[in-house]
């Protein structure tokens, strides 16, 4: 079958997010679903596979089919028992196509597929280091070796970022049909505006802001540091933590709280706060960080970008080719260069407003309708191939 552009037309795709859990696969799924039009390249249905959580935040489409098979709501042994042994089943009882495997962490077998690649960590050099003998260090490189397997297998892959790409075909070899499409961002951020805080601010502190999970990726700690040099140096300014934590990371957090912040005068952690109420949280805020020193797609960034933020940020991963000039870059293990970041940024208001600007315009090419018809098009694109 042929459409009017030589695509093929009719098309049933399936997409199995059976274990879409993270706050960016949540997002990525609701954004293409919300803002894309498959219908324009030929789809006539597309089935979804969840958890009834996350499908009940899918839109209704006419052409959008949801699925919960009650396995999806167990433990992850079912949820993986599942996507091995039925998931070919039902997409081949729905009559679809093709699947979109939404992480390369996928056990299923249905071919021909298009596989999302979304995890750095069990690629990204001296990162996995960081957790010794443990069971996460084993854990992840199986994660590897499954990811390495089913990114070989599919017919096409997406990578978030060329950096995602260039570091994981090291591993997992060259992939002859591959695409480059980021997440989107979503318009409540975009709409967002930080407050004129810096012309009337005053003796009010300089509200600094970092979103992220307390992992040891994310060098929290090493950021408590800093603003504690700051602080020696007599600038007034205080620290805000979005992100929930626990186990080690949280432990080294809470040790570093405690030698340079016993009395919890500048540093605040406020734990898990809702994707929703986000924007006002960076709207109140003068600085954002980002302390990431690996990534796939850094979607706290583009959110802060989007918002129009003054942004120190990671000089590590794909963090560069996400906001390019548009903020000020460190050595995320350095207190002293995260430190010297910020200070800048204090300090001169040229730059500050320059950066606060270009990182604003680069946010604008990150959108959900240019992720879903991107995404659509290589799937459709995908199967003409075949």
């Amino acid at each position: 079958m042929a459409g009017n552009k030589g695509k093929p037309s009719g098309i049933i795709i399936g997409i199995d997010a059976s274990r879409n859990r993270s706050g960016g696969a949540k997002a990525h799924l609701i954004g293409i679903l919300s803002e894309g039009d498959p219908l324009k390249y030929g789809v006539i249905e597309v089935h979804v596979w969840s958890y009834i959580s996350l499908l009940d935040s899918l839109p209704d489409k006419p052409w959008l089919i949801k699925h919960n098979p009650s396995q999806l709501e167990g433990s992850v042994y079912k949820q993986l028992w599942w996507q091995r042994f039925y998931l070919k089943k039902e997409l081949k009882k729905a009559g679809c196509k093709i699947v979109l495997n939404t992480d390369a962490g996928t056990v299923g077998t249905f071919q021909p597929s298009v596989t999302m690649s979304r995890d750095m960590l069990s690629y990204e050099p001296g990162e996995i280091e960081r957790f010794g003998f443990s069971k996460t260090r084993l854990r992840l490189i199986l994660l590897r070796f499954i990811q390495n397997r089913s990114l070989r297998l599919a017919s096409g892959a997406i990578f978030l970022t060329r950096h995602a790409a260039n570091v994981i075909q090291k591993s997992c070899g060259y992939l002859p049909h591959i695409t480059f499409i980021p997440h989107g961002v979503g318009k409540n951020f975009k709409i967002a505006k930080p407050s004129d805080s810096w012309s009337t601010r005053g003796e009010r502190p300089i509200n600094c802001l970092y979103i992220s999970p307390v992992w040891l990726i994310k060098h929290q700690w090493v950021v408590v540091r800093a603003m504690d040099i700051l602080r020696k140096q007599g600038h007034n300014i205080r620290l805000t933590l979005i992100g929930a934590g626990g186990g080690r990371p949280q432990y080294i957090l809470n040790k570093q709280l405690a030698k340079s912040d016993p009395q919890g005068a500048f540093v605040f952690q406020e734990g898990f706060i809702p994707h929703t109420k986000l924007p006002n949280e960076l709207s109140k805020a003068d600085i954002f960080i980002f302390a990431s020193s690996c990534e796939n797609m850094p979607n706290s960034l583009v959110e802060a970008m989007a918002v129009g933020l003054p942004i120190a940020c990671s000089n590590r991963g794909p963090m560069p080719e996400i906001l390019e000039d548009g903020g000020v870059y460190f050595n995320p293990e350095d207190d002293k260069s995260i430190a010297d970041a910020v200070r800048r940024i204090i300090t001169d208001a040229v730059l500050r407003v320059h950066i606060s600007e270009k990182a604003k315009k680069l946010s604008e090419k990150y959108s959900w309708s240019r992720c879903s018809n991107e995404t659509f098009n290589f799937i459709v694109s995908t199967l003409g191939r075949i």
